[in-house]
């Protein structure tokens, strides 16, 4: 047999991975797992997980892979998917005479002569993994950000011996988190072609959904470091 190409051998090994997975993981972790693996990017991933938790409400008297896989087939052929016009995704975001509001997921690839940063509080920015109370009585940790740290390190180095234990993958999730977090603040921060401003108000919403509930909020550390650098 001729000798297998280098496509080929890259094709075998996900192929392995992919199958390994279904007898590693519980059903819903394939989602990101998936993703982590072919290589998408943090908004296809977001939108792996905002299906995978649709899957998991659709699923939860029956959480098998075989009802998964019925629950996607409905969701192709019920939802009405549209084309997405690439050429004019970017320009109407950034034509003249225009205010955009865009999260910094989205701001990737744009600029502006002005860009506005508001609310830079350390709760948001960095911030820190969320632990519900009912999820507390198994530990101080989500097993979610838990899976994903764990199929992360699995992807990238192989073997089981690589996979971290629960502690070692929550602190590898918030460290991930963290790093994360100040990378989107500089994509956002380089958006700006003439003028940036940067700002974090010392009262904000502790949810936006009461934005009249105003509490004391401290500034991100990079608010505090530019702040020092620039005194310096």
């Amino acid at each position: 047999t001729p000798p297998d190409t280098e496509a080929a051998q890259t094709a075998r090994r996900f192929c392995a991975g992919l199958l390994r997975s279904r007898l590693e993981l519980p059903p819903y972790s394939l989602f990101s797992f998936i993703g982590l693996t072919l290589g998408y990017n943090q908004s296809e991933l977001a939108t792996a997980d905002k299906l995978a938790t649709r899957i998991s409400q659709q699923t939860r008297q029956e959480p098998t892979l075989g009802a998964i896989v019925d629950a996607i087939q409905e969701i192709v052929g019920s939802e009405r998917f549209e084309g997405v016009d690439t050429e004019d995704a970017e320009s109407q975001y950034s034509r003249g005479g225009q205010l955009t509001v865009i999260t910094m997921h989205k701001a990737k690839g744009l600029d502006w002569d002005g860009v506005f940063l508001p609310f830079l509080h350390s709760r948001s920015l960095p911030g820190e993994l969320w632990v519900s109370p009912a999820g507390e009585f198994i530990g101080n940790f989500t097993l979610a950000e838990v899976a994903r740290a764990q199929i992360r390190s699995h992807a990238h180095q192989g073997g089981p011996q690589s996979i971290p234990d629960t502690v070692s993958a929550w602190q590898q999730a918030k460290q991930l988190k963290i790093a994360e977090e100040y990378r989107l603040l500089y994509v956002a921060m380089t958006r700006a072609k003439r003028l940036l401003w940067m700002s974090a108000a010392q009262q904000a919403p502790f949810t936006w959904n009461k934005p009249e509930s105003l509490q004391n909020q401290e500034p991100s550390p990079a608010i505090t470091a530019l702040k020092r650098h620039r005194l310096a």
